[in-house]
């Protein structure tokens, strides 16, 4: 018999303790925290909708229930996950919808750079077009191979494995294109812009030319 997926969880995070540099002022966290910030939504499947609007190449928003997104093809990533609060959770399997999927079926116009990433309470999160098409980017729905508890998300959120973990929202609800950047939820309230782990892009007064929306 298998072994359960916690233990397998566990196993995955210190085989990649050992093989992998943890970004600058991280620690290796065993288990998954639950961060947030606010109440846990409320699943209604009958009122769920996901959303691409904004600059699409055909000027029409696109919408699909929670049975259609759940029916796009699902594919699993083994990725890290940094959290901005100094904690980092190594080698979990996140399964779900690639962000590339969304956007070969509901394409971004020619001149899009931005999207900004909507879930529930208003929350948002602004990314570069470059890091939202990351072969790595997931619309996750699973972890481990068991559906997201409320608390981390279920029914939708949004994984980028190379940066922060702020950057990908949790209740996603939708994904907006955009011509120019402008900040989302946390990057209005002082986090980076850009937000990559790597380079410790904590705080909005770190920020390089360059790296936040033009005033």
């Amino acid at each position: 018999m298998g072994q359960p997926a916690e233990r397998e969880s566990e196993e995955r995070a210190t085989r990649g303790a050992a093989d992998l540099q943890l970004p600058p002022g991280q620690r290796l966290q065993k288990g998954w925290p639950v961060t947030h910030y606010g109440p846990v939504p409320k699943f209604r499947p009958e009122r769920w909708e996901f959303r691409v609007f904004g600059a699409t190449a055909d000027g029409e928003k696109h919408g699909w229930t929670h049975e259609e997104f759940t029916a796009l093809p699902y594919t699993t990533v083994e990725a890290d996950l940094h959290c901005v609060t100094k904690f980092s959770m190594v080698g979990a399997e996140w399964g779900g919808i690639p962000a590339r999927t969304v956007v070969e079926i509901a394409p971004p116009a020619p001149d899009v750079t931005h999207v900004m990433v909507w879930a529930e309470y208003g929350f948002s999160s602004n990314l570069r077009l470059e890091d939202f098409t990351s072969e790595r980017t997931m619309f996750a729905t699973h972890k481990d191979g068991e559906l997201l508890t409320a608390e981390h998300g279920f029914p939708l959120r949004l994984i980028v494995p190379h940066l922060y973990a702020w950057k990908g929202p949790k209740w996603v609800r939708g994904v907006e294109y955009m011509t120019a950047d402008r900040r989302g939820f946390w990057e209005e309230r002082g986090y980076h812009n850009v937000g990559d782990p790597w380079k410790e892009q904590r705080y909005s007064y770190q920020e390089e030319p360059g790296e936040g929306p033009e005033l």
